[in-house]
Formats: structure tokens, sequence, C-alpha cells
């Protein structure tokens, strides 16, 4: 036993370190969609607004290394309300994103909705992935 604790050492000190996850910053203020509808999402462990997804434009805005970026939707499946599936796609290069939300209607609500829980998953290429458990409020351009 004693001669397999150098060798237990030696393998620990080889293997390449784990790379760290990716984590969102926040997002800054946000406009209503000029058309169609947007989810306004956020952290539930921190309130944090950490993403923007919009039906109409079918993109994430997803702020990572402190700059807002745009990114565009790849796949989606399922009905999800207000023009969004229930799982959804993004991405470009070495990142993707999922998105998977349970839509609902308030009577109190005009021009949108709620999302009651979701989880956005974020994977980098060479990063472990980060699943971000979300809820949110879903805004609409208001029919002209």
């Amino acid at each position: 036993m004693i001669a397999l604790v150098p060798l237990l050492v030696l393998a620990l000190q080889a293997a390449p370190p784990a790379a760290m996850p990716v984590l969102p910053n926040a997002l800054g203020p946000q406009s209503m969609p000029r058309q169609g509808c947007a989810a306004f999402l956020w952290s539930v462990s921190d309130r944090k607004m950490v993403a923007v997804a919009s039906a109409a434009g079918g993109t994430l805005r997803v702020a990572l290394d402190g700059k807002p970026v745009d990114y565009p939707r790849t796949a989606q499946s399922g009905t999800g309300g207000f023009g969004f599936a229930a799982s959804t796609r993004y991405g470009a290069r070495d990142i993707g994103f999922t998105l998977d939300m349970t839509v609902s209607t308030e009577a109190e609500l005009t021009d949108g909705g709620l999302v009651q829980q979701g989880m956005l998953t974020i994977e980098r290429a060479g990063a472990d992935a980060t699943l971000i458990p979300v809820a949110g409020v879903i805004g609409c351009a208001a029919a002209q």
C-alpha cells in the first residue's frame, strides 16, 4: 500500500487542471422588444439578471467576460408559449447554451407571462458545463 502512494501523487500531478466553469455576469437594464416577446431571466440563487431571450429575433443575450453578446438560436423543440420553445439551443464558435423553461400566463399580466422555472446550461469547449436555475418574466411588444 505504501508503494502506491508515490504513484498516486505522480498521477495527480500529471493530470491537467480542470477548467473552471463559465459563469455569466449580471446584465444591466434591458429594453422591451420592439416586436414579439422577450424572456428576461434571472438567477434563482441571487436574483441577478443573467440572460434575455428574444423570440422574434431568435437570440440569447448573455454577458460573459464582462460584455453582453447576442448568440443566435441554432435549434428548438417543444412548445413553450409566447413564441418560445420549451427547449432552445443557442451558440457560436466554441460556446453553446441550452435554455429549458416552463412558461405560464397570469390574468394580472397583459402582453406577457412568467417563466416559473427554467435551466440555462452553458457549455464552452475545454470547460465544465455550468447549469444555472433561472426564473423570469416575459414581456411582449404592444399590439399595434
